[in-house]
């Protein structure tokens, strides 16, 4: 991929490594070479989860279910099946699924025609029951149920179990109870280890390449597709599926963009927000800058949006409340006149979100969540400001929870000239 480049971002070196400056755009086309053919994978120093690890989730699993009065979770294809057994499975009309027993072996649902490929990805147990396109895969489930001595009781299901297998399971087994298995999953899955924070670490490390990478190819009369397109190619060059968007100008006061067809020009707010995945790991990563020389307005919007997210990240810690930390990012927006609350101008949605295996999972940084912060909880800190019909910023960066307090994955923005460290 070759794009030809403007020269209003200038690299320079720095003691502590590259530096990307913003300085005003120019016509004048660079000859120096594609910044993204520079890129090479950086997924050599991948350490997947171990065994161990998963089969002490497992243990955990069963732990909390024991505690809650559930007898089995049942998990179809997607993150939580992958947290627990390591099986990357799509979801179809037809399924493919796990129990977790309190008590017992973990067995597995599958059609009888995908048995070899799901006995390739299998690490855990060996008790797969399969069924044939005409059999119902509901009376499988039903059955493992009572192999393990569940004929009366309660079986959780993972929140994004859909609502279809949901109803057939219970049709086949109507003597059992069904709740949320969210007492099982969350308190399992928000709380990082070592070795998911290295992989969101790196995923983090991998995002901000791409941007940099990325940002030096904007051109004037770029669309948002454009830069979708530079920055999904950059990820690529590193080794990872992901990519960043892009909303340009008054597109950006829209928290999640508009559908206009916006072409850059000087002077433009450009909005971006991204990540990738590392053995499914997440990062999510925002920036905002201007093409070309920013306005005295948007650099004193800009400051206010990084003066919230720093007061965010300062109130953030061990035992503190998440609604404190949303709170302390709203109130330099009151202080400075905008807002309460998710009034514009100002903030109109959470201060910041968990994130691990999804881009969005608990817990969230929002007013009225009393959950105190533990070790290894990860968040995106990220209290957007927004002037309706004009622009927006947004300056987020991920941080995990030490004992020592909040540290970032990423970032944070020195400046609106410099949005990197």
């Amino acid at each position: 991929m070759s794009l030809n480049r403007r020269d209003f971002l200038k690299l320079s070196a720095s003691a502590t490594g590259a530096t990307i400056v913003v300085s005003a755009c120019s016509t004048k086309k660079s000859d120096s070479p594609d910044p993204i053919s520079k890129l090479r994978p950086k997924t050599n120093s991948i350490i997947p989860i171990t065994e161990n690890e998963r089969r002490a989730r497992m243990d955990k699993a069963r732990r909390l279910m024991i505690k809650n009065k559930i007898d089995a979770i049942y998990l179809e294809g997607g993150t939580s099946l992958f947290y627990f057994t390591g099986v990357r499975w799509g979801t179809s009309e037809r399924m493919f699924a796990a129990v977790l027993p309190a008590r017992g072996e973990l067995a597995y649902i599958c059609p009888k025609f995908e048995e070899d490929r799901a006995r390739e990805l299998i690490r855990f147990g060996d008790d797969v029951r399969t069924w044939e396109e005409h059999e119902s895969p509901y009376k499988r489930v039903a059955q493992i149920f009572k192999d393990r001595g569940i004929r009366k009781g309660t079986v959780g299901l993972e929140e994004r179990v859909r609502f279809f297998l949901f109803d057939g399971i219970r049709k086949e087994a109507p003597g059992l109870e069904y709740v949320s298995g969210d007492p099982i999953t969350i308190p399992c899955r928000v709380i990082k280890s070592h070795a998911e924070i290295a992989l969101m670490q790196l995923a983090s490390d991998i995002t901000i390449e791409a941007y940099k990478a990325s940002i030096a190819l904007l051109e004037k009369g770029m669309t948002k597709n454009d830069f979708r397109r530079i920055s999904t190619a950059a990820h690529r060059a590193l080794g990872v599926s992901g990519g960043i968007g892009c909303q340009i100008a008054e597109a950006s006061s829209k928290p999640h963009g508009s559908i206009k067809h916006i072409e850059l020009k000087e002077g433009d707010i450009v909005l971006m927000d991204g990540g990738c995945g590392v053995d499914g790991y997440r990062s999510d990563i925002s920036r905002t800058i201007v093409f070309g020389e920013p306005t005295k307005r948007q650099r004193e919007i800009w400051d206010l949006a990084s003066r919230a997210k720093a007061a965010a990240f300062a109130a953030a810690g061990v035992g503190v409340p998440c609604e404190d930390v949303d709170a302390a990012a709203r109130q330099v927006h009151v202080d400075y006149g905008f807002g309460p609350g998710y009034k514009v101008p100002g903030c109109p949605h959470r201060t910041g979100h968990g994130i691990g295996l999804d881009g969005h999972e608990w817990i969230n940084l929002v007013k009225g969540n009393k959950i105190p912060m533990e070790v290894g909880m990860c968040f995106s800190n990220e209290p957007m400001v927004v002037i309706p019909r004009e622009f927006g910023v947004r300056l987020e960066d991920c941080m995990y929870i030490t004992k020592e307090g909040p540290r970032y994955f990423s970032g944070p923005s020195p400046s609106i000239e410099q949005p990197f460290i």
